[in-house]
């Protein structure tokens, strides 16, 4: 039996039971390993550009004999899959950018995906941003930590609806910024990272300050609107800070 990180296997934890997984950027392959031995899914499709990272996964697939049951396949992004042959579309750590680029461009094959399984390691809040102009909706989130560092991911559905038809339009900076489901559901992992966050700012803050540079003054801006956010959460949800 595989081990895999924590933030892999709560990654696998968001997809739903028994379709098609196709795992974009798929690195040693682990994850679509795991998947097949936990009976969650009945085959994937691990993907990534680099040759590199696709001789890896092979390796590590033929070692636990699972070739017949995970194909392997070099693709820029989703170019190279095919409508109709995944129900679960995995895309996990890559910058935010990055990944709002490979859902642009694979707008198509994205049409017939049941679901969408995304953990942006950067700039997530304009990621979350980006989300709302595609034809899915998020209706889950998570966040683990993992040797200092946090993971936030996403569950998405085609739809323009949130679950109970609640407009999108009811998101605010804090639900971009932290998540809204990982805010109303009060998740202690994300309690961790806002202490954390509170911390990295007041570090920023005092160094600004000190700099005294009209570029570093709009920055301090930028700043203080950041932990007055944070403290609006705060005061909202109740996390210990």
């Amino acid at each position: 039996m595989i081990r895999i990180s924590r933030r892999l296997a709560a990654i696998g934890a968001l997809a739903a039971q028994g379709g098609i997984l196709a795992d974009i950027g798929c690195d040693h392959g682990y994850l679509p390993i795991y998947l097949i031995q936990q009976h969650r899914i009945a085959g994937a499709i691990a993907m990534d550009v680099r040759q590199g990272p696709l001789s890896r996964a092979r390796e590590n697939i033929a070692a636990y004999g699972l070739l017949d049951r995970i194909e392997v396949r070099r693709s820029d992004g989703l170019a190279e899959l095919g409508q109709d042959e995944a129900q679960t579309v995995v895309i996990a750590g890559m910058g935010g950018p990055l990944m709002e680029k490979i859902l642009r461009e694979g707008a198509r094959q994205l049409a017939t995906v049941r679901e969408l399984i995304l953990q942006p390691q950067s700039d997530v809040g304009h990621f979350r941003r980006f989300l709302q102009d595609l034809p899915f909706t998020i209706v889950e989130e998570d966040m683990v930590e993992e040797d200092g560092k946090y993971y936030p991911m996403m569950r998405l559905v085609p739809g323009g609806q949130e679950t109970g038809g609640e407009s999108r339009d009811s998101w605010d900076e804090a639900d971009y910024r932290y998540g809204k489901y990982l805010l109303r559901g009060g998740h202690p992992v994300l309690g961790g990272y806002l202490q954390q966050e509170k911390k990295r700012l007041d570090r920023l803050e005092e160094g600004l300050r000190l700099s005294g540079s009209s570029r570093a003054s709009t920055r301090l801006l930028q700043v203080l609107q950041e932990k007055k956010c944070i403290q609006e959460v705060q005061e909202r949800y109740g996390f210990d800070m």
